[in-house]
């Protein structure tokens, strides 16, 4: 009921059944509960809050058949989420080795030997879901309905069947599943009908919006002050949603747009953000800081008057930089938990991180100047996190599964490193940047460059694969030429 209340416009629920293959089997086997439980004790909730009408409600989770379809709709559910059955159609035989890139079938991998195993095509998919909405359309025509809105929460058409004879099920009551859902009025509806209202029209967006009419219409270069409060959420993403329209997804060119905040942003501070625009924020931030990041540069630091060390407090809150694609973000403080997850393309500086960083990271940059937390660099199959190990205790904070602890040694990885402090220094006035620097180059030794050992072994090959055609063309070239002179 809170999720409906806070103006959600979905509600998931996802039962225990599905999932990835890169789950460990004992949360396969012992993890969660069925999705029929949740939907229909979610659908009964809403409905006596009266908030049934507000919000769309969805489920997977195992769902294979058009059986499963007809039921999720009399629990109360509106969609249906199809994942596994679609991924068996394709070829998928279930390996569970969707995290360690070897997938033998070529579906979760990047490995270009693998990759040309799958046979999979688009018709597997539509043909299947054609016969799931057959086998839907047939049980809908026994039980009397012409639309999937009219079953919505018809839990009375549901009959359970006799307790299997089973110590599990002993004394298994299914009644409260199967009850209709209490209205706490007659004019109550029990499916969605009404569109949330999110006060868009009160987004701090609007106004930045009129303010950088010059930038948006001429490419003009525009400088801003303004205060920010904890209920501004994902400032920034429609901005760059005008920008995009005007100017393109290559947005502007950088700092095109320069916006200086000062307070404590809500959630989804910079989200999307595109190329050519910089939000500098003197305060601290909520979740979600630069999901999306798509090309912006974002910075944050505490206010300047603070007493307390930066290095040592938490700035930004958890899941920042989830899913960014570009642009650069700098962060005088600590973020809390899975900074950088999914990171794709965005190079990044903070100083400290909690447990879970640069897990599943495919690309970017990532400097860590401060402590981590654990199970650092999990899944991570792509990009380099640089982390400053000071006490010398991080290799027992990271997931060694599919990376590799190296010191920062070659020439480009330095020059990056040194770079990447630079700019957080000059941009966040960051005493931990000035310290490294001061102490530099032998500082370095502290230095562990985490590395995904498939993608370092891709690189090292591209390398020698680049060298020996300069070799072969060097070749060629000379003896072009000995043969010219004879």
């Amino acid at each position: 009921a809170g999720v409906a209340k806070a103006h959600s416009d979905h509600i998931l629920i996802s039962g225990d059944s599905g999932g990835t293959g890169a789950s460990p089997l004992t949360s396969i086997k012992h993890a969660g509960l069925p999705w029929e439980l949740g939907i229909a004790e979610t659908h009964q909730t809403l409905v006596l809050n009266d908030l049934r009408s507000r919000v769309i409600l969805q489920t997977d989770g195992g769902l294979k058949t058009g059986r499963d379809v007809v039921i999720a709709a009399l629990l109360g559910a509106e969609e249906m989420g199809f994942s596994t059955a679609p991924l068996i159609t394709l070829g998928c035989i279930m390996m569970r080795k969707c995290h360690l890139n070897t997938c033998p079938v070529g579906i979760a991998t990047q490995d270009p030997v693998l990759r040309k195993k799958f046979s999979g095509k688009p018709e597997h998919v539509v043909n299947y879901l054609f016969m799931v909405a057959e086998e839907a359309r047939e049980l809908m025509a026994e039980l009397g309905f012409r639309r999937i809105a009219d079953m919505i929460g018809r839990t009375d058409v549901l009959q359970a069947q006799d307790a299997i004879d089973h110590w599990k099920a002993d004394g298994l009551d299914l009644s409260p599943i199967l009850a209709p859902a209490k209205k706490p009025h007659a004019n109550v509806e029990v499916r969605c009908t009404t569109e949330q209202d999110h006060g868009l029209e009160l987004a701090l967006d609007n106004r930045l919006i009129e303010l950088a009419r010059p930038a948006i219409e001429r490419g003009e270069k525009v400088r801003l002050e303004l205060e920010i409060v904890n209920t501004n959420r994902a400032v920034g993403t429609m901005l760059s949603n005008r920008v995009v329209h005007a100017w393109g997804e290559q947005g502007l060119e950088p700092d095109t747009i320069h916006i200086r905040l000062e307070g404590s942003a809500g959630q989804s501070f910079g989200a999307f953000m595109c190329r050519g625009i910089t939000l500098e924020l003197e305060g601290d931030s909520n979740d979600y800081v630069g999901k999306g990041l798509s090309g912006g540069r974002i910075i944050i630091y505490p206010p300047k008057a603070s007493p307390f060390h930066a290095e040592d407090n938490v700035l930004i809150g958890n899941v920042a930089l989830y899913g960014a694609t570009g642009g650069r973000a700098f962060f005088r403080g600590k973020a809390a938990e899975r900074f950088c997850v999914r990171n794709s393309g965005a190079k990044a500086v903070v100083e400290g991180v909690g447990d879970h960083g640069c897990e599943y990271m495919t690309g970017g940059r990532a400097v860590i100047l401060g402590p981590t937390g654990l199970n650092f660099a999990a899944g991570m199959s792509g990009g380099v996190a640089y982390v400053w190990d000071r006490d010398g205790d991080f290799a027992s904070r990271c997931n060694p599964g599919m990376v590799d602890l190296d010191p920062v040694d070659d020439d480009d990885d330095i020059s990056e490193l040194r770079d990447l402090i630079e700019q957080h220094h000059r941009h966040t006035g960051s005493t931990v940047a000035e310290r490294i620097l001061d102490e530099w180059p032998e500082i370095l030794s502290q230095f562990v460059k985490v590395m995904p050992t498939d993608y370092k072994r891709v690189l090292a090959e591209r390398r020698r694969h680049d060298e020996e055609m300069e070799a072969t063309i060097h070749e060629n070239q000379t003896g072009a030429f000995t043969a010219l002179r004879k």
